[in-house]
């Protein structure tokens, strides 16, 4: 792989991500064909945040192709006060293969691949989550056939997902549509590199504070939590501004009948998104969580091997 780390989609080409996408459908298909790919390989985990899907998925799929993992919990590490970025990196370098870490600012997992003479995987920040748009396009593929021309749209607070959404989408020439309120969209920067890189796969991008313009015609409808990690505080105030955003019975109607509902987890039901439509057979969230073990054992296998 051209790119030693995975901390962003924007980093990667059309073509390296469609091979991540083929080797995941390859390692779920046959395992066991994969089972010792990474023998005597280690994968220090460093979490900041907590997390089910992310911990369990990178700690089984670095098993399941022979290796070895380390938690590291917040209070073993406390990045930027017991240690710093930088001694953490050099540290761990001399000892394992690969880091994974899920943090708050992006610019330390950036830091953390600068210094690290071993491969970083972003399991998480507060801008970007790669991992998670992987397993997402990984489970659009599966059930659709293709990524190229789908309409997918994204309701809700536009955030780190939305960020890694958009970036995927541009790459692989899907249309995507956010729908935020005003003070909630996506940041200029993020919008304008998605419109300019999508032009070459024919992708394009719709911003709305109008949820029901943006679901319109979805092959995909898109929602995560209102209030992230680090943002409880604005729990409250946040569940009046999105009200309106919720993907209910009556948005989603406005999708195509065969549309998928898609949320990259954990979900606050009744908020968000109903029990309705996140049970409905229209919904493949747990689809979604399981694909995060294949696409980033497809991720570690390039990275570490």
């Amino acid at each position: 792989m051209r790119v030693p780390d995975f901390l962003t989609i924007r980093d990667f080409t059309t073509d390296e991500l469609l091979h991540l996408l083929s080797l995941a459908r390859e390692i779920k298909a046959d395992p066991a064909r994969f089972s010792g790919a990474l023998k005597g390989r280690t994968l220090a985990m460093i979490f900041e945040k907590p997390s089910l899907r992310t911990r369990v998925s990178f700690d089984a799929g670095i098993q399941q192709l022979g290796g070895f993992s380390i938690y590291l919990s917040p209070a073993e590490i406390n990045l930027g006060k017991r240690e710093s970025v930088y001694d953490v990196a050099r540290n761990l370098e001399r000892m394992v293969q690969g880091i994974m870490i899920r943090t708050f600012a992006h610019d330390i997992v950036e830091r953390m691949a600068e210094w690290a003479r071993i491969p970083v995987i972003n399991g998480l920040t507060d801008f970007s989550h790669p991992c998670q748009a992987m397993a997402d396009f990984l489970t659009i593929l599966e059930h659709k056939g293709r990524l190229g021309g789908l309409k997918l749209a994204y309701v809700g607070d536009s955030n780190n997902v939305s960020n890694s959404l958009m970036f995927a989408a541009a790459r692989f020439g899907t249309h995507v549509a956010i729908a935020s309120p005003e003070g909630y969209q996506p940041k200029p920067e993020v919008a304008a590199w998605t419109r300019a890189e999508g032009a070459a796969t024919g992708s394009t991008l719709l911003v709305t504070a109008d949820a029901a313009e943006a679901v319109a015609g979805a092959d995909v409808v898109y929602t995560d939590t209102w209030a992230s990690m680090g943002q409880e505080a604005e729990a409250h105030a946040r569940r009046q501004v999105f009200r309106p955003y919720q993907v209910n019975r009556e948005l989603f109607a406005k999708a195509k009948p065969d549309a998928l509902f898609m949320h990259c987890l954990p979900a606050h039901r009744g908020e968000e998104v109903t029990d309705e439509i996140i049970d409905s057979p229209n919904s493949v969230v747990f689809d979604e969580a399981e694909n995060r073990l294949h696409a980033q054992k497809a991720i570690m296998l390039e990275m570490m091997r």
